[in-house]
This record gives C-alpha cells, structure tokens and sequence, in this order.
C-alpha cells in the first residue's frame, strides 16, 4: 500500500529569502518523490543531474528494483518465480496488461502471435540489400523502421486497436527478422516461420537449421533461452526505456520509438556488456594469466586492467538475475556437451571476488552480462548477435512502458532543460576583420 500523505516528508527549499513548499509523490516501494516543476517559474533555478542520476522522469507500475537488497519485480512478482515457471510470451503479457493471463487469454494472445510471425515476400527484399557486414543492430534498427511502412494501419498512438495491432507485429516478427539477420550474415537462405511452434523453438530452427537436416537441441536449450528472454524484458528506465519513452512522448508510433531503443541498446555501454565479458575471459586465457592475477591487476589502477560484467548502476548486491543465469550456464553447457574453458575462468574470476575485501566493500558483485554470453555461445550464437538477442527479450518492456506513457494523462513532450556555460552576447565580425 502507498505510504499515507501526512507520513511523507515535508520538502521545504529555500532560495534566499524565498520559500518554495514542493510537493511529494508516494511510491508504493522504494523512493518516494518530489515534484521540482515549479522551481524554475518560482525561483529562476533549474536542477541539475547529469546522468538523471537522482532524477524521476514518470511515474510507473511496471518494474521495481530495489538494488541495496538485489529485487527486482514485474508488476509484483519476483523475477526468479517469473524466470522458472513462466513463459516469455507470458510475461510479455503481464508487462503490458499488468496481469497475469488466464489460460484462455493467455492462449489466443500466442495464437495471435504465431499468425503474424511471417514476413511478406517484399518485406523479406530488406535483408537482400543490407550489406551482409553490416553491424547486425544496425539491420535491426532499419528493419523495424521499416514496419511502419508495410503496416500503415497499425500507426496511431492514440487508437488502442492500432497500438495493439502494432504490439502483436513487433512481437510476432521481431524472432523472424533477427533469424533473418543471423541467416544473412551466414550466407543460408531465409526460413519461413512453423505454424504451430512454440514461439522461442520457432525461432531458434529459423536461425540455426540448415538445408536438408533436421535441428534437433535438449529441451534445456530452449527453456534457457525462453529464460534469459524473460530475464531481459524490462529493466525500469534504462538508457534505452527512457529513449522509448522520449521519442513517443513526442506521439511517435511504436515502430519509430522502438527503434530509437535499438539504437541505445547498440552502444557498448549498454548492451554490449556481454560481449566486453567475452573478451575479458578470452584475454586470461589467451595471456595464460591466472584469474587470481587478473583481478590483482584489476586493482591497481595503473594496469588499466578493467574487470567487465561485476557491478552494476542500480544493483549494489548481487544481481538477482545473475544468479538465476549462472545455474542455466551449467545446465545448458552440460546438456550440449559444450566444454567451455571460458566457463571454468568464469567461475574462478567469480571466486576470487566474492572471497577479496577489495570487491566486497566495492559491491562489485557479477551482473547478469557476466554469463550470458557464455551461454549463446554455447547455442551458437556469434558475439555480434549478443545484443540482438538482447534487444528481443527488451522489447516486451520496451512496447509496455511505450504504453503506458503514451496513455498517461500528465504525460508531455520530453524536453529536458540546460546550463548554458558558452559564451555570452558577442556581435558579428565580417571574415576579413577577423584576427
């Protein structure tokens, strides 16, 4: 239950002899806030938070994340009850209605989802003419972009049958159009998608099958990947939610705002994480450098040596989903056969930092980028295809807070203010009087 008015702290900020009374808002967990509207038209004052370190841009109920304690929920329920007895399609469900489905609904939502995950054959031309070197997000982006061409009808924001029309596609081709990317690269021909199939089993066959065999994996393939999808559904306002939220609060259509949530996702701060974690083990490695003497370097800061997939913006412990992620690295390296060295660096790199005073008192705890790569890699995945990956398991929490921003009643136009720090007023100099 939200936290009764009259027990919020009273916010009183003083301007010389100027007194501003601002308002709170009640949180049902975690911070409550405090409404800084009016400071400017009351005081001439902006705040400043780069980074939005301290700063709220909304109000929401889809994600919470308490990161001193390691929670994080969608819509109420814990992530490791979702990560081990859900379905993605199910949790995508939850984002975006903020309930769990019945049997019913939940069963017509993945039989219309199986209906549109074919891609027309003009559609399919886009892959012909992207460079088959071309960064796969990038691809992604252009594809996306290009829905709201083929599907003029699903494009009003303001028309709840458009938007959910537009829900269904992107979910529905999203799979289609990353086995596309990966086939093109490859040099394999494009698959059409299996009526009937299970929606990760539907993709995984559209990526990985090859003319003239059969694919064939453990189930513990498929549910590993169903589970890292669900664990990368939403994650509160991140780089690219809060670009999602952006762009549509200017009343662009989901298609256009997504994509402008690839386009953050791409860069390495965000969702190349994984791949950067990659590198770091393949650098012990191939250096033959013991984990102990990897993170010894890591602590001294003239190495230059930076321990990557530890740590995180929000989490201060142990990342709830690291956890659950670690447990399917064993399981689907062992199902598969796969002998990973990069695995066993993993663990040891793990062990010392859980056991070093130094990465204790820093919180540098591992994230969940930590062995999720090893775990694609394992299904075959290239690294380029780390954050595609990524970006499908981001898109039903992507569409849900595009949803709910797009319907909110005090909603407005993003425009974040500045400090100007240039130059001040200076007249024009004709270029032959010019120093």
């Amino acid at each position: 239950m939200a936290k009764a008015k009259q027990d919020l702290p009273r916010v009183r900020l003083e301007v010389d002899d100027k007194a501003l009374e601002l308002a709170t808002i009640p949180a049902t967990q975690g911070n409550h806030g405090v409404v800084v509207t009016p400071l400017m038209s009351q005081t001439g004052l902006v705040a400043l938070d780069p980074g939005f370190l301290n700063t709220a841009a909304c109000t929401s109920e889809i994600t919470f994340i308490d990161g001193d304690q390691g929670i994080l929920r969608y819509r109420g329920y814990p992530i490791e009850q979702l990560a081990t007895q859900s379905s993605f399609l199910e949790v995508a469900l939850l984002l975006m209605k903020g309930e769990l489905p019945n049997a019913h609904d939940l069963e017509a939502f993945e039989t219309r989802i199986d209906k549109h995950m074919y891609l027309s054959d003009d559609f399919r031309q886009i892959f012909s003419v992207m460079p088959r070197r071309a960064h796969p997000m990038a691809t992604l982006g252009a594809a996306i972009n290009m829905m709201a061409g083929f599907y003029p009808e699903s494009l009003d924001p303001l028309d709840p049958a458009a938007v959910n029309l537009a829900t269904v596609l992107m979910l529905a081709k999203m799979p289609t159009v990353i086995s596309y990317i990966y086939r093109r690269a490859q040099g394999n021909a494009l698959l059409y998608p299996r009526p009937g199939q299970n929606y990760v089993e539907n993709f995984a066959r559209m990526t990985f099958q090859l003319p003239g065999e059969k694919f064939e994996v453990p189930d513990v393939f498929y549910r590993a990947l169903d589970t890292l999808l669900i664990l990368h559904a939403d994650h509160e306002q991140n780089c690219s939610t809060s670009s999602v939220r952006m762009i549509g609060s200017a009343q662009a259509n989901l298609y256009m705002s997504v994509s402008g949530g690839v386009s953050a996702l791409s860069g390495p701060l965000h969702g190349g994480a994984n791949e950067a974690v990659l590198n770091m083990l393949s650098y012990i490695r191939d250096n033959e450098i013991s984990p102990k003497d990897f993170m010894t370097q890591v602590k001294d800061k003239r190495s230059g040596v930076k321990l990557m997939g530890f740590g995180h913006r929000v989490y201060k412990s142990y990342d709830p989903r690291a956890a659950i992620v670690k447990e399917q690295a064993d399981a689907v390296l062992d199902a598969l056969g796969v002998k990973d060295e990069l695995l066993d660096i993993a663990h040891e790199v793990e062990q010392v930092a859980l056991s070093d005073d130094y990465f204790i008192e820093r919180r540098l705890y591992p994230n969940v980028d930590f062995y999720t790569g090893i775990i694609y890699r394992a299904m075959g995945f290239p690294a380029s295809m780390f954050t595609p990956l990524f970006a499908l398991g981001r898109l039903p929490g992507w569409i849900a807070q595009w949803r709910e921003m797009i319907v909110d009643p005090s909603g407005k136009i993003g425009r974040p203010r500045q400090i100007y720090v240039g130059e001040p007023h200076r007249d024009y100099v004709p270029v032959e009087k010019r120093p």
